[in-house]
């Protein structure tokens, strides 16, 4: 314990170095272990925005793609389906439930989704957990909205609160559907999914404010005061995708089969976690250049502090030839330099995890709001604690090079120093 005791004081004598060398490893393994915190609570983030669902479907296009903007609002459909063709498939006796999705609209940045009943009924997400009101409930009348719990926070928006939705995904005067306003009537509790930064609505909703969009014609009466007038049908000519739930998950492969080979429409059926596992695969290569460059961060930072450390021996020969003159043997000059050296990247890769914990959990969800991708945020973990030991052991290892020179130099000199 002696020689930790003076190798602290020994670092402390030359604060300024040691102070910059611990940021310097701080900073490094800072960077390995936000790698792989971004990267796993990515991963654990997309792999809970949805569950429970065997199949979504879509209209032709790339797994991923589909994936991306029908669960997790990234990107832009290609296409949509025909609601003829949704209802066909989602009559089907195997089929215990679906969810319709619409998308193209938006407001103040936010998504607005078409939707039905169903998807309060029967959306999962993280550990098949259903969706649960902060307060109000589901809507029920044509301009009636859900929101959630992001959108509701970032807007200040309460119950009652009325707006305009947009149409495209970024807000423009002249596509505001500025005469036929929502009102909020629902706050769903936060879920760390894209629900979070979702409005939802009903698709006679959606379908109403775009009847006559395109003529500049609305034939839907505006909803003012307590009631509202629709002239004609709601029903939707088309939708963006639907989530299936089957009655039994041996029905998937034949119910995607029939999908994919539907003569009418251009259709296609995916497997949620079958097309989550290629997107993972599609961005394998970049993680694993993102995980060499954060090691490749803490080696220069071990390699800088063993530089330090060499260079402040001719420094220290004094100091040494002390320490050997009270009685140290020379052995004890090697392992304080050791000692010194495991302390430094100590201290550095704690801090360095407690500074990457301590910013995560700080702005986790100002990150998750800012690239529009869910990220499940971890404390402290198995994986931290792994990297602080490795750390450490490879500083002590390090540190070998600068004992051996002083313990060599300590023999040499005995008390006569010439500097």
């Amino acid at each position: 314990m002696y020689l930790l005791a003076l190798a602290w004081k020994s670092a402390r004598a030359r604060s300024a170095a040691t102070i910059l060398t611990i940021l310097s490893i701080a900073l490094s393994v800072a960077l390995l272990v936000g790698v792989e915190k971004v990267r796993t609570g990515a991963r654990a983030g997309f792999a809970q925005t949805v569950s429970g669902a065997d199949l979504l479907v879509g209209a032709r296009s790339g797994s991923v793609n589909l994936l991306l903007y029908a669960v997790f609002r990234i990107g832009d459909p290609t296409t949509n389906l025909s609601w003829e063709s949704y209802q066909r498939f989602a009559s089907r006796p195997d089929v215990a439930w679906t969810i319709p999705i619409s998308l193209g609209d938006s407001h103040a940045g936010f998504r607005v989704l078409g939707t039905t009943q169903a998807y309060f009924d029967h959306y999962l997400h993280g550990q098949k957990r259903p969706l649960v009101f902060d307060h109000g409930v589901a809507f029920s009348g044509t301009y009636d909205a859900v929101l959630g719990a992001n959108v509701a926070r970032e807007l200040g928006y309460d119950l009652g609160r009325e707006f305009n939705i947009s149409h495209g995904i970024v807000s423009a005067g002249f596509a505001e559907h500025a005469d036929r306003p929502f009102k909020a009537v629902g706050i769903l509790e936060p879920t760390g999914t894209p629900v979070d930064r979702t409005i939802h609505i009903s698709l006679a909703g959606l379908e109403a404010v775009h009847a006559g969009f395109n003529t500049g014609s609305p034939r839907i009466g505006t909803r003012r005061g307590s009631t509202e007038t629709v002239e004609e049908d709601l029903e939707p000519d088309s939708i963006t995708a639907f989530l299936v739930g089957l009655k039994s998950r041996s029905a998937a492969l034949r119910y995607q089969r029939d999908v994919n080979t539907y003569p009418r429409e251009a259709m296609s059926a995916v497997i949620p976690g079958v097309a989550l596992s290629q997107m993972w695969r599609v961005v394998g290569g970049a993680e694993q250049a993102l995980r060499a460059v954060a090691a490749l961060v803490v080696i220069a930072g071990l390699a800088g502090m063993v530089t330090a450390l060499l260079t402040s021996l001719n420094e220290r020969r004094r100091e040494i030839a002390v320490f050997r003159a009270v009685g140290a043997h020379s052995r004890d000059v090697f392992s304080l330099l050791v000692v010194e050296s495991a302390l430094l990247t100590a201290a550095g890769a704690v801090l360095g995890v407690l500074l990457v914990n301590g910013l995560l959990t700080a702005f986790g969800s100002h990150i998750e709001a800012r690239f529009g991708a869910p990220m499940a945020i971890s404390g402290l973990s198995a994986y931290d604690l792994t990297i602080v030991g490795a750390v450490i052991v490879a500083g002590a290892v390090l540190g070998f090079l600068p004992g051996w020179l002083a313990y060599k130099r300590s023999l040499a000199d005995g008390l006569t120093v010439k500097l």
